[in-house]
């Protein structure tokens, strides 16, 4: 891979290096509509001159609201090539922050993906009086079609060589705007050298046998964006996944080598499994644990004996096997960001030959500042990784995580205020999590330092880790540790209601619906045990006494989970204020 300065300088590099017939896919419905890779820079280049025509120039600010889809891809790489930055938004804003994002960033022109996400966006510029030209990637009737600007670029006599050569490192690539749980959402400033250095300080990530990838967390987020860029920069095909929904099918068609994911989906890919082998019988149903309860004790490659390597073959051949073809069949790496993974599943993953590579970062890095390899040498479970080569890691007094290097941000957009605070006197950025570094250079996240909280008795808790303990239970989908300025910590606890229901049936306890079966008595103690026996190993300020059972699953569109499915706690914590007030008052 070249050393590249400006985004669209890996397009010109594909085209010379990794021509192919399918560069990029999008599901459409039952098939998928693929662009070979001069299709899909003709659609660029066109794109650019269209939005030429239409008056946009270096500097302006383009919105992008839209699922995973090459159209995506088209339109931000149309963008940055003219010096233009794109704002990403996500579906799943509310009108407020959409608004509020629109006008703080001066966006001149506006890509929605479909009919519900164009009306969603007129609802919220009708009720603010605010005109932005917009465009679909659907063709819909009474809407303007992006494929409307690409025509008209195509009628274009233009040389874009001026335009892209205008484009400097360390102009604008893009603005993100945080989530917005606490205050009004802040801009991001990124620019072309903050994700290139990123994109390059990762490549060691991919080699020449991954040859395709599926993509389905969301491109809003700079985790799933950046690692796309690599895709591009290193030659892999993407296809893109239409949603969640049918994943499952998109794995099994398009076969892929690698894909990025969240802890949570993993969780739920092996409660799945974990689930099926429990149907098993007989002999079948020994040798699925006994090849489970092996993955679960996997170490570091270089660590396992020989004698556990020889039955770990055997565990690979009779049970490993099928998590494989479960996948796709050519699975060979998963990296994993957005939240802490469990150690656990990294294990068993690895042991079945699919190698979890735990990372992390922020927004404001571009995002990766750590990861973990797939060389043996180069991962340890239960950290995030060797800190990048191009990045500075220091940690503060009080355990802060503090970063400097090119991929990390100048500051928030009109923000001088916010910007100021998140840097320390020698330029490092405040990560806002807590960690430490192992003595063989492997980082180790331990909580975030906004989530730790103080109980009264004056002790801290992290609520991370207790979580995250927790979630080793199969019957737990989600949980959320509370205790600020309380006695003592307590749980948020959202059953895992499908494995509840089996065991419910399993021990003759009544089970008609999920809010029935949270009172029953026998189902509140077997929660009992599972948060005693989880909190064994922790001091006795850290353990939690008390728990709550919720029988509806926190979600995105309600507003407790952000998009990359973590917890919101302000608002879980606002919605259940008498159900915590409950807690502390028994």
């Amino acid at each position: 891979m070249k050393n590249f300065t400006r985004l669209f300088d890996i397009l010109l590099n594909y085209k010379e290096q990794h021509a192919k017939d399918i560069m990029v896919a999008g599901r459409k419905g039952d098939s998928w509509k693929t662009y070979s890779t001069d299709e899909f820079l003709d659609s660029v280049n066109n794109l650019s001159k269209g939005l030429l025509a239409k008056g946009l120039k270096k500097g302006d600010r383009v919105a992008i609201m839209s699922g995973n889809r090459p159209e995506w891809n088209i339109t931000d790489f149309a963008c940055n090539q003219l010096g233009i930055a794109t704002v990403p938004l996500y579906p799943t804003l509310s009108n407020q922050d959409l608004i509020y994002i629109m006008n703080d960033a001066d966006v001149k022109m506006l890509f929605v993906s479909n009919e519900e996400l164009a009306k969603k966006a007129d609802h919220a510029m009708e009720e603010n009086d605010l005109k932005v030209a917009s465009y679909t990637f659907d063709d819909l009737n009474g809407r303007t079609s992006y494929k409307e600007l690409i025509d008209l670029g195509q009628g274009q006599e233009v040389d874009l060589t001026p335009y892209r050569d205008a484009v400097q490192s360390e102009d604008l690539l893009t603005l993100i705007y945080t989530s917005g749980t606490t205050g009004k959402p802040k801009g991001v400033y990124l620019s072309h050298l903050n994700i290139i250095s990123n994109v390059e300080a990762c490549k060691h990530l991919l080699t020449s046998e991954y040859k395709k990838a599926l993509s389905f967390l969301p491109l809003c987020h700079i985790f799933e964006r950046m690692v796309v860029y690599m895709y591009f920069a290193c030659g892999v095909q993407i296809y893109y996944a239409e949603n969640l929904d049918n994943i499952v099918v998109d794995i099994n068609e398009v076969k892929p080598d690698l894909f990025t994911t969240v802890p949570r989906v993993l969780e739920k890919v092996y409660d799945k499994v974990v689930a099926k082998g429990k149907d098993l019988t007989g002999i079948k149903k020994s040798l699925f644990f006994w090849a489970l309860d092996l993955g679960l004790k996997y170490q570091e490659p270089k660590k396992n004996s020989a004698f556990y390597n020889f039955k770990l073959g055997i565990a690979r051949k009779l049970i490993f096997s099928k998590w494989q073809e479960a996948l796709g069949g050519n699975i060979k790496i998963i990296i994993s960001g957005g939240a802490a993974l469990q150690e656990r599943l990294a294990r068993v993953f690895w042991a079945a030959g699919i190698k979890v590579l735990e990372g992390y970062g922020l927004t404001e890095t571009s995002p990766v500042i750590a990861v973990n390899s797939w060389k043996e040498e180069d991962v340890k479970f239960g950290t995030v990784g060797r800190v990048l080569k191009n990045l500075d890691v220091k940690i503060a007094k009080d355990g802060e995580i503090m970063v400097k290097g090119p991929s990390v941000t100048s500051g928030y957009y009109k923000n001088d205020e916010a910007t100021k605070e998140a840097f320390d006197a020698e330029g490092y950025l405040h990560t806002g999590d807590i960690g430490e570094l192992t003595p063989d250079g492997f980082l180790r996240i331990t909580d975030r330092k906004k989530e730790m909280f103080k109980t009264a008795g004056g002790k801290y808790v992290a609520p991370q880790v207790l979580e995250n303990k927790l979630m080793e239970s199969t019957l737990i989908a989600q949980v959320m540790v509370i205790g600020e300025n309380q006695r003592f910590p307590a749980a948020i606890i959202v059953p895992a209601f499908e494995e509840l229901e089996k065991y419910a049936n399993y021990k003759g306890i009544p089970y008609s619906s999920k809010e029935q079966a949270i009172q029953e008595k026998e189902i509140l103690a077997k929660y009992e045990q599972i948060i005693s026996q989880a909190m064994a190993n922790f001091g006795h300020w850290e353990q939690v006494k008390k728990f709550k059972l919720l029988a509806k699953e926190w979600t995105i569109d309600n507003g407790e989970l952000t998009p990359k499915l973590s917890l919101k706690r302000k608002v879980i914590l606002q919605k259940n204020e008498e159900l915590i007030k409950e807690i502390y008052s028994e």
